[in-house]
């Protein structure tokens, strides 16, 4: 079993410089922590995370903090979990999750993922702590860029010549949702047309009962633009109930990409959101605040993918 002695000696350093860069790498130059990761790679060693655990007074647990009531089988959440329980394993860290805000100080953690928070919650998190989910407060978050999702749907809309541009939204006063709102409505600003926006909560049925009350108000040549794709199913599923052809008359573009896009019928042309890919960076930036004793990481935003599928002409 290769050692720390063995280490030291390919990368013709100390044992205390090894130690260093493997449990306080911000105290040795870049130049020292180059050599000592290609020994390390070349000899296929592996720090004991219990021993760096114990040195640094951590527990190499993190807590993945729900402060909304999911559902267990949505992929939405699925993908989230299991892209930050990957990017955990690169440190060899092990996840608690937390469903419930009264079983947050019950066993000990180094820090927190949270989703769903709201302004009040903040203050019930004594440890460094990311944020799934735009926020306006200066906290460290990952997020999709909310509003150029939006501006790309509603342009996208535009372009395949819909004339009629209406905004479905979530009824919540988050920062995701402004964000989204804002993508619609400077985009059409620029087209000197009028945005109308409909707030509905976030299930499918409130979206399906918004177009069967307006429905006789609705004209040919209108798409869509929903702040989820649950909300799109809603709309698909009405208009096919009123006979309304889609995508020639009415188009509807969703948003998440990540389940209900591809069982609807039509398929849903949606915001695809790089969800898997969120929950690494998460885990990345986390990890990264605990080693920095809770330094500041600010805000990673990652660019969204609108796929183009039946709902649109």
């Amino acid at each position: 079993m290769t050692t720390l002695t063995d280490v030291a000696k390919e990368a013709n350093v100390s044992k205390m410089t090894v130690s260093r860069v493997i449990n306080h790498p911000e105290q040795v130059t870049p130049e020292l922590r180059g050599m000592v990761e290609k020994a390390m790679k070349s000899l296929n060693y592996r720090p004991n995370s219990i021993a760096q655990a114990l040195v640094n007074n951590r527990t190499n647990v993190v807590k993945f903090v729900t402060l909304e009531d999911i559902d267990t089988t949505e992929p939405y959440y699925m993908n989230l979990l299991f892209g930050f329980a990957r990017g955990l394993n690169t440190k060899q860290y092990a996840m608690q999750l937390v469903t419930d805000p009264e079983h947050i100080e019950r066993g000990q953690a180094d820090g927190y993922l949270i989703t769903g928070a709201r302004n009040d919650d903040y203050e019930m998190f004594d440890k460094p702590f990311v944020l799934f989910g735009e926020n306006h407060r200066g906290y460290d978050f990952v997020d999709t860029d909310n509003q150029t999702a939006e501006k790309i749907a509603t342009q996208y809309a535009l372009d395949r010549l819909y004339k009629h541009i209406i905004f479905i939204g979530i009824d919540l006063k988050e920062p995701f949702e402004y964000s989204r709102e804002a993508g619609y409505i400077n985009t059409l600003q620029q087209h000197r047309l009028i945005p109308q926006i409909y707030r509905v909560p976030n299930h499918s049925h409130c979206a399906q009962q918004i177009i069967h009350d307006h429905f006789s108000e609705l004209k040919k040549d209108t798409c869509f633009i929903c702040a989820s794709d649950r909300i799109a199913v809603g709309v698909v599923r009405e208009l096919q109930n009123r006979g309304a052809k889609i995508p020639n008359d009415f188009g509807i573009i969703g948003f998440d990409g990540v389940f209900l896009d591809q069982v609807s019928n039509p398929k849903l042309t949606t915001i695809k959101q790089p969800i898997f890919k969120m929950g690494e960076m998460l885990a990345k930036m986390l990890l990264q605040k605990i080693e920095q004793s809770g330094s500041p990481q600010g805000e990673i935003m990652l660019k969204p993918e609108l796929i183009r599928r039946q709902t649109t002409r």
